[in-house]
């Protein structure tokens, strides 16, 4: 496994006063073509409670996965979901979406999820949203025999004989997305996918990778185009495995808005402040 880059998450703020760890990706430098890795993992209430209150999104698909705790989303579609742990929620939002993203109040026990950005082609910014989540269709999971267990979070994975088939497809860019849990002492190697860029975030526990170098949560490692993945652990690890095909496009961002020109984002906050994105209902 030849890893290309290494990005560490820090400590920041969004919402109403919510605590997250971040990776940002808007120069377009190494993510492309995700744009933003958002952790959020606490036991303390008042580091989430807070919650995302109503707020507006176009140009980009935001793809949530809920590890421990969960919230409530609303959006001007209509839709209204409780968002377990175990579920994703992946909203491509095109021209425009208002919605919002409240903890939920039976969810006592901290919460642990992502909030992951993916950029569209230019050319699809301006279509219309799209909504999907798992919470009617699981997210399929296979562990083998040593307790590895992947889950397929997006798209379709190969493990061991098995290839699991998530609810969720057609992500820009290709995009795919898998949760896999190593116990203490185990190892995964996978053959290298298909996509351009492939990048492993560690959540929990800490990687040891073939040259012995140890990585702990809160990690990025950004691999060389068609490298394998091989990793082990001595205590026990979570890994993301996030992987895509490089949009190679202009990045203009202000706040919820992803575009391909400023002009453009001038345009959304125009649109915004109209109405025209609707209202949360």
């Amino acid at each position: 496994m030849n890893i290309a880059k290494i990005l560490t998450s820090y400590a920041t703020q969004d919402g109403d006063g919510v605590n997250i760890s971040r990776i940002p990706g808007f120069d377009d430098k190494y993510l492309d073509p995700f744009l933003m890795i958002d952790e959020l993992k606490s036991d303390n209430e008042a580091d989430y409670m807070g919650g995302f209150p109503a707020h507006p999104h176009r140009g980009m698909e935001t793809f949530t996965y809920i590890i421990k705790g969960g919230f409530e989303h609303k959006d001007q579609m209509g839709n209204k979901k409780a968002i377990r742990a175990g579920d994703v929620q992946w909203m491509s939002t095109g021209n425009g979406v208002i919605h919002s993203e409240m903890p939920l109040p039976d969810a006592k026990d901290g919460l642990h999820g992502f909030q992951i950005w993916i950029n569209m082609p230019s050319k699809e910014k301006m279509r219309d949203p799209i909504y999907q989540d798992t919470t009617q269709s699981p997210a399929p999971t296979f562990k083998n025999e040593n307790g590895v267990t992947l889950t397929a979070l997006a798209g379709s994975w190969q493990f061991e004989a098995v290839e699991l088939t998530s609810s969720i497809q057609k992500l820009s860019a290709n995009a795919a997305l898998a949760d896999v849990n190593l116990p203490a002492g185990k190892q995964l190697e996978l053959a290298p996918l298909k996509q351009q860029n492939v990048m492993l975030y560690i959540h929990s526990g800490s990687l040891i990778t073939p040259d012995n170098q140890t990585f702990k949560a809160g990690k990025l490692l950004i691999l060389e185009q068609g490298s394998d993945i091989d990793i082990a652990t001595q205590h026990g690890a979570g890994v993301l495995i996030l992987a895509g095909d490089p949009l190679k496009q202009p990045i203009a961002h202000m706040g919820p808005f992803v575009m391909t020109t400023q002009a453009e984002i001038q345009q959304a906050v125009r649109d915004y402040q109209n109405g025209q994105f609707g209202t949360l209902i």
